[in-house]
């Protein structure tokens, strides 16, 4: 009985197994079958990275399966590099239902006719990574509204040069607009241009969340085509989703003779997106202006451009991400040269300049120190610039009115720069000139409209005043009396704002951010105009103040400037940063104007003055003496009787410190 019992039960048990097995192995058959739709085939998945692959699983199971010829694009096209799809999509009115665009298809996937209103677009083909990108990401949200015109004139920045038949024409622009209009006038607005940048600039990586900005154009009597192609280039080459607008600022033009700028102005300026047109009804002046635009302007950041430029591909993307990063700053576009007389756009790679200044307050460009050099990593890090020239740049516009925006005491043109370069980096975090930004510039040698009398003194008075501190002593030296303070009328407005940002002094200025600048000894030797006792002129750089110029004699007028110099503790006779240099003691030899090297030698010179301040300046080198021929200065032996050799500098600061003062500045 025993026996039988536990027979019975192993079979049972036997067949128990059995059956369990066979439903596990129908399961798994069930499981197999049910899943085969999600598998993509072995081609797909090596074509395609994980994030492709994902998408295409979630399509797969939310689609029906159905023949691909039903829904491929006639214009299929196969992209060796990735073929993943691009799906675009329309909204249908005011309807939610979004509808099947345009598909470029892999050859093994297969799309549904009917999208589901809850399927998002398939992300570009640039990857973003944790909400950075490249600049070429941005490239598609770029859009032109000219034909491209391939072969057109001034293509690719190419120059433009117009035929002997076309000289009255070419005249009359240069005439009117100091540059080569006819030449404008036959090139796109929206034409190509060379792609200056570094190849590191395509490593950076930028957020895609970016502020907006107002892109700020002022303009008096421009031309249509430069106005326009700068608007064209602006709006053609920033992501929209970036231009919050473009105000256009006319300060008065003369529509009676610049008849553009009148009706078919504003009828163009309507026709675009985005555009909007503020005209001055009288002459203010460039800052004035610029403030008229600002005052009106609702974005995030606020881009100054003149009205000649161009705009280049990734031009405003590193402007928005800097200032997105560092809002108490500006960040100005790598500034490239548009020439004036062919327009050709230069091709030039390499970011070697920054801005710098003169003690008579004038912007100039300098080449980067070797500290600026060694701090950069690489040629797509920006350039800390001590100035800026003021016509392009970028500003946090919350920040520019907390700052001060520009002072409405400046009149007309001249200083604002300036006086904005020493605030931001006194008040702020300064100025960067980003390499990875390119904007062209007409860069013309004189302006076509009058400038008003008295307002470059009486701007830079003002900076003087307000920012300079103890060292507006050298500013007031270099004019020579031409320059006084009331002549800057009343700035305590801006003195209390510089009190309530807490700024730093200029002395910090001039040791952290321009430690390279040659202060202008307190105590020279000699100061001022230089009086020729035989011809009773005055030495002067007859404005041949550039390296390798030749200085001479011209009438005194007492107001400095060009008739300025300085003899100095090293014995060079100085105006500016350039130096007399004098290369050989033959009689044939010439004085000329060439850069400081601070080290003696050829540019060392000795004033043997008597008792009435007069006497020959020597050569301390060849032992030869400066002499006064005509207009000329030319080099003779010395002759202690030749008034032509005796000269007589205005004052002699050394020999008249007054009591207490220290003799030099820091």
């Amino acid at each position: 009985m025993y026996r039988l019992i536990k027979r019975y039960l192993v079979t049972v048990i036997v067949i128990f197994c059995l059956c369990w097995l066979c439903i596990d192995l129908m399961w798994v058959q069930w499981k197999k079958e049910s899943t085969s739709h999600d598998k993509p085939n072995q081609k797909f998945k090596n074509d395609y990275n994980d994030e492709d692959y994902i998408r295409h699983i979630k399509r797969r199971r939310k689609f029906p399966t159905t023949t691909e010829d039903n829904y491929k694009d006639e214009n299929n096209i196969n992209n060796e590099d990735n073929h993943a799809n691009k799906i675009k999509f329309l909204n249908d009115g005011n309807s939610k239902e979004k509808k099947f665009e345009h598909v470029k298809e892999h050859p093994n996937l297969e799309v549904p006719g009917d999208i589901e209103t809850d399927i998002k677009p398939e992300e570009p083909k640039i990857k973003v990574e944790d909400n950075m990108v490249s600049i070429d990401y941005f490239k598609q949200f770029y859009k032109y509204s000219l034909d491209p015109q391939p072969g057109s004139a001034g293509m690719n920045g190419a120059a433009v040069k117009n035929s002997m038949d076309e000289k009255a024409a070419e005249d009359l622009g240069f005439k009117r607009y100091s540059f080569n209009e006819l030449s404008s006038s036959k090139i796109s607005l929206e034409r190509s241009v060379p792609d200056n940048r570094e190849d590191a600039c395509f490593n950076v990586k930028y957020p895609t969340d970016l502020p907006d900005a107002s892109v700020i154009i002022i303009f008096h009597n421009e031309a249509w085509s430069t106005l326009m192609r700068t608007v064209h280039t602006v709006i053609a080459r920033s992501p929209p989703q970036y231009l919050r607008e473009v105000i256009l600022v006319d300060d008065c033009s003369v529509t009676d003779d610049y008849t553009h700028l009148g009706k078919r102005l504003q009828e163009y300026v309507d026709s675009l997106p985005k555009v909007k047109l503020f005209r001055s009804p009288k002459r203010v002046g460039l800052t004035q202006a610029r403030l008229i635009g600002a005052d009106n302007a609702v974005g995030d950041v606020l881009i100054f451009l003149d009205s000649h430029c161009e705009c280049t591909d990734g031009w405003i993307e590193p402007l928005l991400a800097r200032l997105k990063e560092n809002p108490k700053m500006s960040a100005v576009p790598d500034i490239e040269v548009i020439k004036w007389k062919t327009f050709e756009y230069v091709q030039s790679k390499g970011s070697r300049n920054r801005g710098v200044f003169s003690w008579d307050l004038i912007f100039h460009w300098s080449g980067l120190p070797m500290h600026e050099i060694k701090r950069r990593r690489t040629q797509a890090d920006p350039i800390k610039s001590p100035t800026m020239a003021g016509g392009l740049f970028a500003i946090d516009r919350k920040f520019f009115f907390e700052s001060g925006a520009y002072d409405r005491g400046l009149t007309f043109w001249g200083g604002e720069n300036i006086e904005m370069s020493f605030r931001l980096w006194m008040c702020g975090d300064g100025i960067e000139i980003l390499p990875c930004s390119r904007v062209g510039h007409v860069f013309r040698e004189t302006v076509p409209y009058k400038v008003q009398g008295g307002s470059l003194t009486h701007n830079t008075i003002r900076v003087a005043e307000v920012w300079l501190d103890e060292f507006k002593e050298i500013y007031y030296m270099l004019h020579a009396g031409a320059a006084k303070p009331e002549m800057g009328g009343d700035v305590s407005e801006r003195i209390a704002l510089r009190e309530k940002m807490q700024c730093k002094s200029f002395k910090w200025f001039l040791q952290n951010v321009y430690p390279e600048i040659h202060i202008p000894d307190r105590y020279p030797y000699g100061r001022g105009d230089v009086l020729n006792m035989g011809t009773n002129k005055c030495l002067d750089s007859l404005k041949h103040d550039n390296k390798g110029g030749e200085p001479g004699l011209f009438p005194c007028h007492h107001q400095g400037s060009n008739q300025f110099f300085i003899h100095t503790l090293k014995y060079e006779i100085t105006q500016g940063d350039l130096c007399f240099d004098l290369a050989a003691g033959t009689d044939s030899s010439k004085v000329k104007l060439v850069t400081c090297h601070h080290l003696g030698g050829n540019q060392a010179f000795e004033h043997l003055k008597d008792m009435s301040g007069a006497g020959m300046i020597r050569s301390k080198k060849f032992q030869k003496c400066l002499e006064a021929l005509k207009e000329q200065i030319v080099i003779r032996d010395c002759d202690n009787n030749n008034l032509n050799q005796k000269w007589k500098f205005q004052e002699h600061p050394y020999e008249n410190v007054p009591p207490g003062r220290p003799r030099k500045w820091m």
